[in-house]
């Protein structure tokens, strides 16, 4: 009775709202002048002006409907459950044996603007070529083709250049990579000599040109240069030598996320502005396969051009065939052209000289001067280059006709040949040896009119440039009618069925830690913060700002990290051991956050104290080693307890449940106001059947913000539960050792299926193998089958055979089988319910929890240990009777989704792509999202989705590596499944709990207890740094302090602030996020100045209060000064 009561009383304060909602809009109508509609579109009559307003008073009250509806929802949700707030009742068990939560008394409810649906459902791209058909068009025949053995025979006419003569740009470039040395090794041994050489080379003769990708090379260069910087500046300013695209690394575009891709561009850009200029063009010519992210981030950052490498031959003989090797690369959500960027795929199997100059590698290498006879290197085609002299200089017009036959895959004569590869010109003899023959070369060209050529040396850019000359258009714009593309190019095999998919998996290990890392990149966030509100209280020489050096340390060990031959993990083992500075930039950034929480958490900011040797409060979790998993902090509790600092790195309110180890099984924990909390208490398992303890309790944290907690040794408190614990035991005997107030139950395990549950979601588990099989939601009647499996691929018998870069399995893969039946472990409580699978090489652990967006998503960690293999790669099935066909998903670095199709034509190895993020399938009923925490290879056959968890490789795969993958390391690989009912079928987005649930996977909440102090904990409180709520369409990607022009490890004033507008699917039915969600047509964003991507080129400044309009997909960033 007291219970309808209180709903009673909920509801008419619900009505008192919603009547004073009603009257403050009519009050909005009447004097906001922005809400009216324009003036010239009706007649100026008091009926047309009153018609207007009460139109506008309809969509407000739809509006004002939605939201009241989601809390009449939340209201009678309460009355069903009969959940109250926590001071009234404890959570207990509900008739069907789930938990139910004590209520915080604080309704929520998703409100989604229907204008922010219209994305989803509307037009796609309108393009010439969408690679989606592309590959549905091809036959992957692989045909000879003669001298370009993956092409055709090219002719033609002599007279084609009578009336516009060939335009050729020879491109001198270096491709500098870590890969089989280290970064410092191959700096060292190498590439300060290139960089030498080039600046002495380059002023010899101001017809010289030269290229340059890698910023992290040139800068560590610079460093030391001072006797060069002078002419390498007059070089660059004289057209020279170009910098292209400018990133700190030539990043890989399957694996990396579009975080760390902007961050590294950033990273190499910012270095740029304030050492020498800006980047026009985009130089790609190494990652393995090419993402259409890559284009959209380029033109945000205002460059206008870019060239690719490493496609399919299949995909480049098309292109060939069709003269659409140049296009307009767009992307496909974009129904205009506003993401329009022109791109140049080059033709032929790779990057080197023999492989550029035409179509015939063998007459391609006899002009690469490098191999000249006594040199390192010879052409394999046994017909070695000759110095040019005026007795053989006629022999120009053999790499004439290399060039003529070139030209006709492209619609211009305007003709771009790059001469290099890797680590190319770093002695003297090379530059003398290229640049003077083919000075040769070009002279004898231009000097017969009758052969209509202008060859000469030429920059990126130069080429480009010469392009839009010939067509009459501006710089970036569509020359004539060059095809306009949208898509990407995975998966990339450069002959026969090699496909370069076994990299997407490749050491999983560091593609975990990279993320780790990205995510603690959110100290960027709270030094931000900190420095500026250090600033407003005018402590700025008491706080540690010099921890800024230890951001631009980790910026950059994460920016090397997303190079093509490392996240990708294709470098050599000593190669990988030196990518252990990863975890000293992890270590630097827990330590910018723990001083950055310090101070801002600090309720009377007089008691600040900062001592370097003295951390007021300790790291969440230590790694014992660069390639050893985290161990949790234990924090030691006692009767007078310590205080747990939570972190919310995301820009939403987040209601989740967290976990900490403890020293007791005494537990309580209060909120900053003293409030008690449920606490589950269960254990923390060190083997099978060894444990200790762990606390959960479901905290409300705010936006980016730092919530404060007391944790203590206390008395039995009727709020702290302790999960009941099962192990389901084939046939052993073995007892489980615990501590006495954490009792375990044993029973032999049965083929029965068994259960767990909690108020949203039920899952089945199979009793033999304790895997999952099936998942229930609540509002559905409908069991989905979803059976996890494990397979084994072994790899081909012949000479070519798996490696890191290539995937060649023995065929279908088999199922993973082992003697002993696993031991099944069954933790069921009122925060969370799991099942424990324990394999030889694999530990299943399957968790939900019961808590609003956690509760929505199951909880999926898979610790893979393989290191006894050989020649193994292990994967992981979900096994569905949801009817996709042949149709899956896989998103693009986190950013976009990609449809894929499973080809039977294609070989296996062929159908599997890159996820970063998430992949699913779907039917008219049911999406099935599998949101990832590191990037794996993924694939779907018959109702499946199939992911390779790591790959074990005793043999090189011949690309170039000279080893295999033995270094394995034991994994842990994270993930969230996510089930959703679909109202319709739209094109293809996430969802907003999609969104939410990989947000809340990628970026979790940190954990940090104060330190005990002899002079006791000064008072703290919650820092809340947000007035007013972001939309939850939009994700605050960075807060990035900027660099003084002087001091590169010095923050200036200024913060740049980087957002990304997410594009929502609304054919999902609404759920309670456990936060108030709402969006706004990407409207009422306050800003200062609006930037390029990578804060090069600046807008006009916008006044304090202008409104800003983000469109679904759109990444803007903006120059703030924090107050």
């Amino acid at each position: 009775m007291k219970l309808r009561k209180q709903v009673t009383v909920c509801g008419g304060a619900i009505f008192c709202v919603a009547v004073f909602s009603l009257y403050l809009m009519l009050d909005r109508v009447q004097h906001d002048p922005a809400r009216r509609q324009n003036g010239g579109n009706f007649p100026r009559s008091q009926i047309s002006v009153l018609q207007n307003r009460i139109e506008q008073l309809e969509q407000l009250l739809e509006e004002n409907h939605q939201i009241i509806s989601h809390i009449k929802d939340s209201v009678m949700e309460l009355t069903d459950t009969g959940a109250v707030s926590p001071s009234g009742h404890l959570p207990f068990r509900s008739a069907n044996g789930s938990w139910v939560l004590p209520f915080d008394g604080r309704p929520a409810f998703l409100a989604v603007k229907p204008q922010d649906c219209q994305f989803a459902v509307s037009t796609r791209a309108q393009t010439d070529v969408q690679m989606l058909d592309v590959y549905s068009l091809l036959k992957f025949d692989n045909l000879d083709g003669g001298v370009w053995k993956q092409g055709f025979d090219i002719t033609y006419e002599p007279d084609e250049w009578d009336n516009e003569p060939l335009q050729v740009f020879v491109i001198p470039h270096s491709h500098n990579d870590p890969w089989v040395k280290t970064f410092d090794k191959y700096f060292t041994d190498q590439t300060q000599h290139i960089l030498n050489n080039m600046v002495v080379k380059l002023a010899e003769d101001s017809r010289r040109k030269f290229i340059w990708s890698e910023i992290s090379f040139f800068a560590k260069w610079w460093e030391t240069a001072d006797v060069y910087k002078q002419e390498a500046m007059r070089l660059i300013l004289g057209g020279q030598l170009e910098i292209v695209t400018g990133g700190w690394v030539m990043t890989d575009e399957a694996n990396a996320h579009y975080f760390a891709m902007i961050d590294q561009l950033i990273e190499g850009h910012q270095w740029l502005e304030r050492n020498l200029i800006t980047p026009q063009s985009g130089w790609a010519v190494d990652p393995f396969g090419h993402s259409a992210t890559m284009p959209y981030l380029l033109k945000k950052a205002n460059v206008t051009s870019m060239l690719i490498q490493r496609i399919h031959y299949s995909i480049k003989k098309h292109f060939s065939s069709t003269r659409s090797l140049e296009f307009m690369w767009r992307q496909a959500w974009d129904t205009g052209s506003s993401t329009d960027i022109f791109c140049h795929m080059m033709p032929f199997y790779s990057y080197d000289v023999p492989h550029t100059c035409g179509p015939d590698p063998k007459i391609c290498c006899q002009f690469d001067f490098k191999r000249l006879p006594g040199g390192q290197i010879n052409c394999p085609w046994k017909v070695p280059p000759k110095s040019v002299v005026e007795a053989n200089v006629a022999e120009a017009e053999l790499l004439l006709d290399q060039y003529r036959k070139k030209s006709k895959l492209y619609r211009s004569k305007v003709l771009l040949v790059p001469l290099g590869d890797d680590f190319r010109y770093d002695k003297a003899l090379e530059w003398d040896q290229q640049y003077i023959n083919y000075q040769k070369l070009f002279d004898y060209m231009n000097s017969h009119p009758e052969l209509h050529i202008q060859a000469q040396f030429g920059t990126l850019t130069d080429y480009f440039n010469a392009v839009y000359k010939a067509y009459g258009v501006p710089q970036g714009s569509r020359p004539g009618d060059f095809p306009v593309l949208s898509g990407d190019f995975f998966a990339y095999a450069d002959r026969e069925d090699h496909y370069w998919t076994g990299y997407y998996t490749s050491r999983p290990f560091y593609k975990s830690l990279d993320r780790v890392i990205e995510s603690h990149l959110g100290a960027e966030i709270l030094y931000s913060l900190a420095v500026a509100n250090a600033r407003h209280a005018g402590m700025e020489g008491r706080y540690p700002v010099t921890d800024y050096a230890l951001l631009v340390d980790a910026r950059r060990s994460v920016g090397l990290f997303q190079h093509h031959d490392a996240i990708t993990g294709t470098a050599k083992e000593n190669v990988v051991i030196d990518y252990g500075t990863l975890l000293r930039a992890l270590i630097g950034l827990k330590r910018v956050i723990i001083n950055a929480a310090h101070f801002l958490v600090m309720k009377n900011k007089e008691f600040y104290r900062f001592y370097q040797t003295e951390p007021f409060l300790e790291t969440d979790d230590r790694r014992a080693t660069q390639d050893s998993l985290p161990q949790r902090t234990l924090i030691e509790l006692d009767p007078a307890g310590p205080y747990l600092v939570l972190f919310n790195p995301i820009e939403q309110e987040r209601l989740c449940a967290v976990t900490v180890l403890v020293n007791t099984v005494r537990v309580r924990v209060l909120t900053e106001d003293g409030q008690t909390l449920p606490v589950q208490l269960s254990a923390q398992w060190s083997s099978a059947t060894q444990m200790s303890a762990e606390a959960t309790f479901m905290v409300r944290l705010p936006p980016l913000g730092l919530a404060v907690f007391h944790l203590y040794d206390s008395a039995d408190s009727p709020m702290t539960i302790r999960s009941d614990t099962l192990l389901r035991l084939s046939g052993r005997s073995v007892s489980a050792r615990a501590l006495d107030p954490l009792p375990v139950r044993s029973q032999p395990a049965d083929a029965q299926t068994f259960y767990i549950s909690t108020q949203t979601l039920t899952l089945g588990f199979s009793g033999t193998t304790g895997l999952l099989e099936s998942i229930k939601r609540k509002d559905d009647p409908q069991e989905v089958k979803i059976q996890m499996q494990f397979m084994i691929y072994g790899t081909r018998p012949s000479k070519d055979k798996s490696g890191a870069y290539l995937f060649l399995p023995d065929g279908k893969p088999k199922p993973y089988n082992q003697k002993e039946p696993p031991a099944v472990r069954v933790v069921e409580g009122p925060l969370f319910s799991e099942v424990v699978a324990q394999y030889q090489h694999f530990q299943q652990t399957v968790r939900i929890h019961n808590v609003p967006v956690d509760g929505l998503s199951v909880d999926i960690t898979i610790l893979v240990d393989i290191r006894d293999q050989t020649n193994k790669e292990l994967s992981m099935r979900l096994v569905t009777n949801i009817q996709n066909g042949d149709v899956f998903y896989t998103d693009l670095n986190g950013y976009q989704i990609q449809p894929r199709r499973f080809y039977q034509k294609l070989p296996l190895q062929g159908n599997f792509y890159p996820m970063s993020s998430q992949a699913y399938i779907q039917d008219s009923h049911h999406r099935l999202t599998l949101h990832t925490a590191q990037a794996l290879g993924i694939s779907s056959l018959d109702s499946q989705l199939e992911v390779i968890m790591d790959r074990r490789l005793m043999q090189d795969d011949n690309r170039g590596l000279g080893q295999g993958l033995k270094d394995n390391k034991k994994t842990a690989n994270r993930f969230r499944l996510l089930l959703e009912m679909m109202d319709s079928v739209t094109t293809s987005f996430p969802s907003m709990v999609s969104h939410a649930t990989s947000s809340l996977l990628n970026h979790e909440v940190l954990a940090l207890p104060v330190l005990p102090k002899r002079r006791g904990i000064p008072p703290l409180q919650t820092f809340a740094p947000l007035k007013s709520v972001i939309p939850c369409d939009v994700h605050l990607l960075n807060l990035r302090s900027i660099q003084t022009q002087k001091d590169p490890e010095s923050p200036s004033p200024y913060t740049a602030l980087l957002l990304h507008r997410l594009a929502t699917d609304c054919g999902f039915e609404g759920q309670n996020l456990g936060y108030n969600c709402s969006t706004t047509q990407g409207r009422d964003l306050q800003l200062l100045q609006p930037m390029s991507l990578t804060l090069m080129h600046s807008s006009m400044p916008l006044a304090n209060d202008s409104i800003i309009t983000l469109e679904p997909m759109e990444i803007s960033a903006f120059k703030l000064k924090l107050r």
